[in-house]
């Protein structure tokens, strides 16, 4: 009985690996005759697995899709690669996945095998993940997405620009990029005639899709390339050039890559981002602890003037008596 339910196990994650395999491929995957993974599939089935068998020379079992979810066979490393993935959800910013992943979680540290849960506990206790901002988006508006770029299919939506105003867009959308505390969709939209990207937690309906269309040359080799540049840069009012005297790894330890680029300069950095206002960035600039040179735009450097002369007089240990 031990053996037989262990090569129903075995024949299960067989199944669960690949797509279709044929029935000596099997037999011979689990060292038994044709006629034992045969039956072997019968068990399976009467257990409530739906395993689908082709006939013919070419055919072969396949695991279909069933009212319930078979049990996961994961393997020493497998097991604990899910389980910290799931930790690392937790901080998703797509709404009800941080709840949904913490339970899943539970459920898999209750079944994991006692030689791997101090595994598990060490690596989980040793990762931390740093607190962002973070703006929730609809996950029933990430799959509508994900199924129109996959078919090839035009949305309709409702967007919302940073002012608030709404309108109603049309695109061809190509990709979803993960930016860590936001999502965007790359996107061609019609009515602009022009590539965008679009924030997901600025959607005011789920996409509906609409006729297929003719794929377009990208933007980028990289779509994730493509939104970094887009974020950090446009549309912002104002596009801020710097030169920090501090070699670029020590400036990426403080400057995450959502928030500028960064280019080496010869020891120093150059950094490029974009902002709707001149303070700001002054702020986070004077918070890094290193000099720094701004090359534009010139109203940046004025700007500087006059906040470092408010500064200075905000620390003056002494003011003269109001009349």
């Amino acid at each position: 009985m031990l053996e037989t339910s262990a090569r129903l196990l075995q024949l299960l994650s067989l199944l669960q690996v690949r797509r279709e395999w044929t029935g000596p491929a099997l037999a011979e995957r689990m060292g038994v005759t044709e006629r034992t993974v045969r039956r072997d599939v019968g068990k399976l089935r009467s257990l409530g697995y739906p395993i689908n068998a082709s006939p013919g020379v070419a055919g072969g079992y396949q695991l279909g899709a069933g009212a319930q979810l078979p049990p996961l066979l994961l393997d020493d490393d497998e097991a604990v690669a899910v389980a910290l993935g799931l930790s690392a959800v937790a901080a998703s910013p797509v709404a009800g996945v941080a709840e949904a992943s913490v339970r899943a979680l539970t459920k898999l540290e209750q079944v994991l095998p006692g030689r791997l849960r101090p595994k598990f506990g060490m690596l989980r206790n040793a990762v931390t993940t740093l607190p962002g901002p973070r703006a929730a988006v609809d996950p029933e508006i990430l799959t509508s997405l994900s199924a129109a770029i996959t078919d090839r299919r035009v949305v309709g939506f409702r967007y919302a620009k940073a002012d608030g105003e709404s309108s109603r867009r049309l695109a061809e959308p190509y990709g979803l990029v993960d930016a860590g505390h936001r999502w965007y969709l790359v996107a061609w939209d019609l009515g602009r005639e022009d590539w965008r990207t679009f924030r997901a937690d600025r959607f005011g309906s789920v996409p509906v899709p609409r006729g297929r269309f003719t794929p377009r040359p990208l933007p980028g080799p990289d779509l994730a390339g493509y939104v970094h540049e887009s974020i950090v840069r446009s549309p912002y009012r104002y596009d801020v050039v710097v030169r920090i005297d501090a070699p670029v790894q020590q400036v990426a330890e403080k400057v995450p890559p959502q928030v500028a680029e960064l280019e080496d300069d010869g020891g120093r950095t150059v950094l490029r981002a974009g902002f709707d206002s001149l303070e700001y960035p002054l702020i986070q600039l004077a918070g890094l602890g290193f000099a720094f040179e701004i090359i534009e735009p010139a109203e940046f450097r004025d700007r500087a003037r006059e906040l470092g002369s408010r500064l200075r007089e905000a620390g003056r240990t002494e003011r003269p008596a109001s009349p």
